[in-house]
């Protein structure tokens, strides 16, 4: 049974150690970061409480973020990779799960599936950010075109699985990629080689925050799982809702998260 985010009560706020959160339309409104989530993820690194984007963009956005927002880290493409800034020895880290040539192999096949669903899907378009991407094909249904349908998002899953390529529907596009990665395996390897965390034995110390279906591997995984109210929209799709709502959607809602966290400690 989902519950308000209101029913997260001390006992749970006090034990959290670390914030995972998706960004598009969970971290952001309408596109934009909002001052307010910003603010609040600033708000967690100066109570050393770990903070790391789980999202589905692309490598050349992970970099930046990696190195200029106060976070531990960023896995990014819904799993194919992580990125982690070293200040000490002014480093980027990157641990990549699918070798170089293997990735540039499967980019060139990903390329040739996506010319076919623009040719079959009016109205669908390559992401803006595509250019930027390492492992995945995303294809926009709403960012930077006019809304489609769900049926037209549904044949875009359809060309991709008639090619064995796995895909996730995120707010604003639908991804897909060669190989059995998710956000979640890529996370808990993040969390082990970098946080020195076994997830396994500490889920319940950790709030992964998220909007869409392709965050229900996150969902089903940790006990306290929060949508951000726009999560309502998707949750007829989905089979693993996320634990809490907030009341408000998008980075405000990611605010109002972690203000009641905060709060709740007594902080």
């Amino acid at each position: 049974m989902i519950q308000p985010v209101d029913a997260i009560g001390p006992e749970i706020a006090g034990g959290i150690r670390g914030v995972f959160f998706d960004i598009d339309d969970t971290f952001t409104l309408e596109g934009r970061i909002p001052g307010a989530s910003f603010s609040a993820l600033w708000d967690l690194w100066e109570r050393d409480i770990t903070a790391v984007p789980i999202t589905g963009r692309p490598a050349g956005w992970c970099d930046h973020i990696a190195r200029m927002w106060p976070v531990a880290g960023v896995v990014g493409e819904n799993g194919a990779f992580y990125f982690r800034h070293d200040p000490v020895n002014r480093r980027l880290e990157r641990r990549f799960f699918i070798e170089p040539e293997e990735m540039l192999a499967n980019r060139r096949r990903l390329r040739d599936i996506a010319d076919e669903i623009l040719h079959k899907v009016p109205g669908s378009a390559l992401a803006s950010d595509q250019e930027y991407r390492l492992f995945d094909v995303a294809i926009d249904f709403t960012e930077d075109v006019p809304p489609l349908p769900r049926e037209s998002i549904d044949r875009i899953c359809d060309i991709f699985a008639e090619h064995g390529v796995t895909y996730k529907v995120s707010s604003i596009h639908v991804n897909g990629w060669f190989g059995d990665y998710d956000k979640l395996n890529m996370t808990k390897t993040f969390a082990r080689e970098v946080l020195g965390v076994d997830l396994e034995a500490e889920r319940d110390r950790y709030l992964f925050v998220g909007d869409s279906p392709n965050d229900e591997p996150m969902f089903s995984f940790f006990p306290h799982g929060v949508g951000v109210a726009n999560v309502k929209a998707f949750l007829d799709r989905m089979t693993h809702p996320p634990a809490y709502i907030t009341e408000r959607p998008g980075g405000e809602g990611f605010s109002e998260l972690i203000g009641l966290i905060l709060a709740r400690r007594g902080e």
